[in-house]
């Protein structure tokens, strides 16, 4: 199987978080699974770290990178296709790393691990319960 990490899921599994649901994190451990990072989880953290809002990953923000490949992840670049189709995407979603994550999941035909619910309205498989 292969899997989109949503930002959040990215950070709980590197905390050992227990939000991220017993089954979900089955599916993110299994080495048959490629587990994939976007871009735009990079983005994200690199952006909110410099705002503050996420003073506990520090060391993740200093080398998104190498958490990513210390991981066994798959780092997924942001393709010109990927951001006609973000831009293009109609609906109330606001957010553009959320838009961003939408956009991959239809165009490589990944599922999101997420616990947020706004993916369900764009047609994305969500993973989570």
């Amino acid at each position: 199987m292969r899997l989109l990490l949503d930002t959040h899921a990215f950070l709980w599994w590197l905390d050992g978080d227990r939000r991220l649901k017993p089954g979900v994190r089955r599916l993110i451990a299994d080495e048959d699974n490629a587990v994939f990072v976007s871009a735009a989880a990079a983005w994200e953290i690199a952006t909110k770290f410099r705002l503050g809002k996420l003073d506990g990953a520090a060391a993740v923000a200093a080398d998104i990178g190498g958490a990513v490949a210390s991981q066994g992840f798959v780092a997924l670049p942001i393709t010109v296709r990927h951001a006609e189709m973000a831009g293009r995407l109609a609906g109330p979603l606001r957010d553009p790393f959320d838009r961003m994550l939408i956009a991959q999941c239809h165009a490589e035909g990944l599922p999101v691990v997420s616990i947020d619910t706004a993916f369900d309205i764009y047609g994305v498989s969500r993973l989570w319960d």
